[in-house]
């Protein structure tokens, strides 16, 4: 597969990462599937990017619905080969409020993994292809103040794992690449004290870079690296207390 002429979708590219991320790829010249609730967005990025960009509505908590969406874009596209998985949601939820939390678990838990198996197992059938997720850095530890978000990604980067090694067992030419995101100028980025902030703009390049190097796994920005350090280091006595 040529990276200069790939067919990419991006599912969950209404906003931020999965937006600024369409652009950066439309722009290099890659034929584009974009896909959201949203439609209105959707029919905006297809006609500023005519003849480049294809949309499909979709809602990922309908898990039934969007392999079934998921599969008319790949038509009418006539194929592809990359698919990023940028849909997600998080709350700051202190409360424990389980509607909060449900809404959560349904959209990175259950949508996620539909969307990522039914990618897959297109790319199997097709025997070349790239999976990717748009995780972050609250994989790697619990949090106190948004459990259901950080619980949930550390699900996606666990997934991507495990389809990493089935895809290795296969022998096949797929590439599963896991994403991991630091603080992004989104609306997912809530609550005080955020710090090493990056624009969507820069987050999606650095991500575009990384996907067509078919790297395993990134932070986002590279300097997230350091705190992924820190954090898988930190014993639990001390990480209480932060």
């Amino acid at each position: 597969m040529d990276n200069e002429k790939a067919k990419i979708i991006i599912v969950g590219a209404t906003s931020g990462i999965g937006l600024a991320l369409a652009k950066k790829f439309v722009k290099d010249g890659h034929k584009v599937g974009v896909a959201g609730r949203r439609l209105e967005k959707l029919k905006a990025f297809q006609q500023k990017f005519l003849g480049k960009a294809f949309i499909k509505q979709m809602d990922i908590t309908l898990t039934g619905q969007a392999i079934i969406q998921l599969d008319h874009l790949i038509n009418q596209m006539e194929g592809v080969d990359i698919i990023v998985i940028s849909a997600g949601i998080g709350f700051v939820n202190p409360e424990l409020d389980w509607q909060k939390e449900q809404q959560t678990i349904d959209t990175n838990v259950r949508g996620f993994s539909a969307v990522a198996s039914a990618s897959l197992n297109y790319f199997i059938k097709q025997g070349h292809g790239q999976l990717v997720s748009i995780s972050s850095i609250n994989a790697l530890r619990g949090s106190d103040v948004a459990p259901a978000y950080a619980a949930s990604k550390a699900f996606v980067s666990n997934y991507m794992q495990g389809l990493r090694k089935k895809v290795f067992k296969l022998g096949l030419p797929i590439s599963v690449t896991d994403i991991q995101p630091g603080f992004v100028a989104t609306k997912m980025a809530k609550g005080d004290g955020l710090f090493w902030v990056s624009s969507s703009k820069k987050a999606a390049s650095q991500i575009k870079n990384a996907i067509l190097k078919k790297r395993k796994h990134v932070y986002i920005t590279k300097r997230w690296r350091l705190v992924a350090w820190l954090l898988k280091i930190l014993p639990d006595w001390l990480y209480h207390r932060i």
